[in-house]
């Protein structure tokens, strides 16, 4: 796994920024490329959108998108990034939405996760992950994958691809 200084080199390097929209994660990741100093050279900020409401009103997701699918899916996770990068003019936006626990939501188990990096043209890369553990394990499992998505787009190793 790549870390966060990495992350946010490569960033610099490539005269690029970042915002994070955190779910499940509740700042976590936003806590994670800020305790790198220097980050403010590419890192623009954030959004915690626990709550499903925000997801809509903030990110700009799509309501019948929420109500039919519920949170915990890749095209909500793909328009909070889109979403984030669009509201804190960033080059790239880094979405993550799930189920942390200790109960299921929206019909998805526990450990469900759905990451997506959103950069320019458009473009978005996403990650679907099955982490088992405690609630924190998820959490921070969840930012590690979301750190590295993030690095395999900007090194150009993009795995999978949509849009």
């Amino acid at each position: 796994m790549v870390g966060a200084a990495e992350v946010l080199s490569l960033l610099v390097r490539q005269a690029a920024t970042v915002a994070v929209a955190e779910s499940l994660t509740g700042g976590l990741i936003g806590a994670t490329f800020t305790s790198v100093s220097g980050a403010s050279q590419s890192f623009r900020g954030g959004v915690i959108s626990y709550a499903t409401d925000l997801k809509h009103r903030l990110l700009a997701v799509p309501e019948d998108l929420l109500r039919r699918e519920g949170a915990v899916h890749p095209e909500v996770a793909a328009a909070m990034a889109a979403g984030v990068a669009r509201l804190c003019e960033a080059t790239y936006g880094l979405a993550v939405t799930g189920v942390a626990g200790p109960e299921p939501q929206d019909g998805k188990p526990v450990g469900t996760v759905h990451v997506a990096v959103s950069g320019p043209g458009n473009q978005i890369w996403q990650r679907r992950l099955r982490l088992e553990g405690s609630r924190e394990r998820i959490r921070v499992e969840t930012v590690d994958e979301a750190i590295d998505l993030l690095a395999s787009v900007l090194k150009g190793n993009n795995g999978e691809h949509t849009g």
